[in-house]
């Protein structure tokens, strides 16, 4: 860990303050938020269908506004963009621990969703900007943070949720509060490059910069190819921990295994993600890291199939050991493989845009990942009860290798064909 912070020191202020504002914005979301659905339908009674359109709103605000969010950075400046997610999302969080009014709570879950929609594409294009040729690098200690924040929040959520759900809620409001102060006072102004006019050029309109982006086939096909690798690794919060409890049952053991799971996942990224991204970059161009890392994402599942094949014993260590030891395997390799390909993937993203509107880039690129990821869950949930009333265990995790290795192949396709290396620049017209 002295390591990472001796490098992290090494960068400007701003890329650290970047970095330690993406845990803190981790800390407080997950503090809360994996405990919000029990609060809806527990202490305030709520209908399972409501609880889901209340959780629903709030992810479809905020994969939904990413694109505008982007563009909202790229026009009127990365820092403005930050800031006015923390401070949405301090009012989302103080509301939804203080009302309990269905109306109120649609809009406050809503709010928490486009906060995010604001400052995530913001803080990638304002850290890629600052980081300079050193992106890949600055990218791998940036998830080093993001994991660190996803691993302790649910931590500092159960013993204060454990007190009351509202303390929880107003906690996270508060971190979010003095984040918003802290970036106020001491997150420098950024601008992108391409935002004040040029001298004798107007700046295009939003409908125009869009169609832009919509005709980058390079960028669309990179970001259609790289949709998988969101799908397996959001497993490790639907299908491995379902896998988990269906083996091991809901009880003591089963919190634990899948208590693991996120354990295994949050704490190979801390210890090995500057090492991996190293030794990837002095070895490969980054096409060929990011199709290592989709085919290890995919390989993931493989240590789940023979288990489907054994006979599940009654109890005892032979149960525990099937019932946790292979989705912890997964979990593992999941995070190697996402440590493998996220740093050249965020890199791939600004060099395929020609360094020009990136946060703009970032919000569609997010906004794709976002759906595909929302139908990807769907169908891995229905394979999962088709395979168990067809008597076919084996068939989801299938599916999962069979998807990771596709869409490694169709980064490899596009590595060969160099639609993944930086454009050329077009000619630009000169001034009379």
């Amino acid at each position: 860990m002295k390591g990472t912070l001796a490098q992290v020191r090494t960068y400007e202020r701003s890329v650290q303050l970047l970095m330690v504002n993406q845990f803190t914005i981790n800390l407080g979301f997950y503090m809360l938020m994996p405990y919000l659905a029990a609060h809806l339908s527990g202490t305030l009674g709520l209908a399972g269908w409501v609880v889901g359109l209340v959780l629903g709103v709030r992810n479809f605000s905020q994969q939904g506004m990413f694109l505008v969010g982007g563009t909202l950075a790229d026009r009127l400046g990365y820092k403005p963009m930050i800031v006015a997610g923390c401070v949405l999302r301090t009012a989302g969080f103080a509301t939804l621990g203080l009302v309990d009014s269905l109306a109120a709570l649609i809009a406050a879950s809503a709010a928490t969703g486009l906060a995010g929609a604001l400052f995530n594409p913001a803080v990638r294009a304002y850290l890629a900007a600052d980081a300079g040729e050193r992106r890949v690098e600055a990218f791998a200690l940036f998830n080093i943070f993001y994991q660190a924040g996803i691993l302790l929040g649910p931590l500092v959520g159960m013993v204060l949720t454990g007190v009351d759900f509202r303390i929880t809620c107003l906690v996270a409001a508060g971190i979010f509060a003095l984040l918003s102060v802290v970036q106020i006072r001491a997150l420098p102004a950024r601008r992108a490059e391409d935002a004040a006019p040029k001298e004798g050029r107007g700046r295009d309109g939003v409908l125009t910069q869009w169609r832009g982006i919509l005709a980058n086939r390079p960028f669309l096909l990179f970001s259609g190819a790289m949709i998988g690798s969101y799908v397996l690794s959001f497993q490790v919060y639907l299908a491995l921990p379902l896998e988990v409890r269906r083996l091991g049952g809901e009880g003591e053991f089963g919190t634990a295994a899948v208590a693991a799971l996120f354990a295994v996942s949050g704490l190979s990224t801390i210890v090995g993600q500057t090492r991996v991204t190293a030794w990837c970059k002095a070895r490969y161009e980054p096409g060929q890291a990011l199709t290592r890392g989709l085919v290890c994402m995919g390989l993931a599942f493989v240590p789940l199939l023979p288990a489907t094949a054994m006979p599940v014993p009654e109890a005892g260590g032979g149960l525990w050991l099937l019932a946790a030891v292979p989705p912890t395997l997964a979990a593992l390799l999941l995070a190697v493989g996402t440590m493998i390909a996220y740093p050249f993937e965020m890199d791939t993203i600004v060099r395929l845009s020609g360094d020009r509107l990136v946060a703009t880039h970032y919000g569609l690129y997010n906004t794709i990942c976002g759906i595909g990821i929302t139908l990807g869950n769907l169908l891995t949930g229905a394979s999962l009860d088709a395979a168990r009333e067809a008597g076919m265990p084996a068939l989801p995790w299938i599916s999962l290798v069979a998807l990771g290795l596709a869409c490694a192949a169709a980064l490899y396709g596009l590595h060969r064909t160099g639609r993944l290396a930086t454009p050329t620049p077009g000619p630009q017209p000169v001034a009379a």
